[in-house]
């Protein structure tokens, strides 16, 4: 998911130095999502793994 986030970020540097900004608005906010996604699964796993996985 990390992956995909940088992607849509290197996307919406290139077209908006390429003078595209719809894409580049549109492909930010994707990557931006997509971070945010990832930080809030890595918070979830990481307090599982110290709570209900400890043996």
């Amino acid at each position: 998911m990390l992956r995909w986030a940088l992607i849509f970020a290197v996307i919406a540097i290139i077209a908006g130095a390429l003078g595209f900004t719809g894409i580049a608005v549109g492909a930010a906010d994707i990557a931006r999502l997509l971070f945010y996604v990832f930080v809030a699964l890595v918070v979830i796993f990481l307090l599982l793994g110290f709570t209900i996985f400890r043996r």
